[in-house]
This record gives structure tokens, sequence and C-alpha cells, in this order.
């Protein structure tokens, strides 16, 4: 890891900080993304703190760029300034409404319908800034492998960092890590209970949020939101 910056930086989906689905998902993972000195006490799933480690770990989003270290000859600065002029460019890309689902054996939140739109623009998202993305040490590619990847998501791997992309991109907002078989039914109804009742708003994607983990013993948080062109709505931002 010679010569590579200690953290890493993602390029995210999130609400605005007020958003309820926001607070709902804060209150879940027992952390707000917003802010590194917000916790939520008595956010626990009947004491299992090993149901929520992992999205907690990566705080309540959806990946469009997956976690990097910056390129050499590149800066914190470089890349948002670069999300900046892409966000001012930038429609709102539609989501609609979400639903809970089981994926992969963990819960997640995932649009109803298919959006065709949602793809194309992930996909922009991960060619456009890539040229910030190092290349991945053997920590991050042993990490990545630790998962089952058909030879497509390979590919992806090898040019992109992350296997799910493009053609293997899923929009999805993940709630839990594995869950076993015997407890789906009583964390589907905990999370029905929680989301359930904020996710028929026609969500979009009206801005990207800059993630960062400052060294792998950090949890990553949200250190700039860069709003689209003719996007509403207030919430953390660079300016």
């Amino acid at each position: 890891m010679s010569g590579q910056s200690i953290g890493r930086y993602a390029l995210y989906y999130t609400p605005v900080p007020e958003h309820p689905l926001n607070q709902a998902a804060a209150h879940w993972l027992g952390r707000d993304v917003f802010g590194r000195d917000a916790t939520v006490a008595d956010a626990r799933l009947n004491g299992e703190a090993l149901l929520i480690a992992e999205p907690r770990r990566y705080g309540f989003h959806a990946t469009l760029k997956a976690p990097f270290h910056l390129a050499p000859g590149t800066s914190r600065q470089e890349l948002e300034s670069a999300i900046r002029s892409f966000a001012a460019s930038q429609r709102p890309c539609p989501i609609g409404p979400m639903r809970i689902i089981r994926l992969g054996g963990f819960f997640a939140l995932m649009p109803r319908e298919t959006t065709p739109f949602l793809r194309s623009f992930a996909s922009r998202v991960v060619t456009e800034f890539d040229r910030f993305r190092a290349q991945m040490t053997p920590e991050d590619l042993q990490r990545q492998l630790s998962a089952p990847l058909d030879e497509a998501e390979m590919t992806h791997l090898v040019q992109w960092g992350y296997p799910y992309v493009h053609d293997r991109f899923r929009f999805h907002m993940t709630l839990t890590g594995k869950v076993k078989a015997e407890d789906h039914g009583s964390v589907a109804q905990q999370l029905e209970r929680l989301f359930a009742p904020l996710l028929d708003e026609d969500f979009q994607i009206d801005a990207i949020t800059l993630f960062e983990q400052e060294n792998t013993e950090c949890d990553f948080f949200a250190v700039s939101r860069f709003e689209f062109q003719r996007s509403r709505g207030g919430g953390l931002s660079n300016a």
C-alpha cells in the first residue's frame, strides 16, 4: 500500500439528513451518517448487534461508486470538484416507491418497479469517476473474492474495482447483514413496522453524497452532498 492514501471514499445515494427515511435508518442502524458524533443509543435488534454491524459500518446508502482509495496524484479536493461539476449537469434520476425485500440472505430497500434510467445513471457514475480510483490492494481484492463471482462479475472487479456494476448493478439500500432462515419472519416484521410507512414516496436520486472512511477501523460518514440541477431540498452540502 505504499504511496496509497489510508482513507477510502465512496459515492452514494442517500436522502437528505432530515428525511424521515434517513432518520428511521439512523434509529435502526444506531448512527446517523451525516454526523460523526451522532449515534442512537437504543438502536439494536433484540441485542443482536451483528445483524446490523455491516450496514452500520457503511451507513445508510445505495452504492453508485463503491469504496476506493484515491489514485496517486489525485486529491479529495479534485474529487469534490469533479463531483460538483458532474452534479451541476444532472437532472434527478427516478427511483419511485420502494419496498423491503430479502436479497441474497440480507434485507434491503429496492424500487418496487423496474426503473430503466437507474442502471445507465449508475454506470455513468462508475466510469466518470474511475480516474480517481487507485488500483485494488491485495486486501481489497481478497475481501471482494469472499463472495462467489461469475465471469462477468470477475471482469467488472478487475476493470472497475467492484463486481456489481453495469449489467450486474441492482439499486438497493442495505438494512441488515445475513439473516438466519429461522429469523426471516421476525426481522421482516420489525423492518416493516419501521420502514413500510415511509416507502410510498416517489423517490429520486437528486444528489451524490461523498462518503469517507478515514481508516480501516472507522465507519463511513457523509462529508459532502452535491445536489443535481433542479433538485430541491436542503441538507449537508459542500457549498
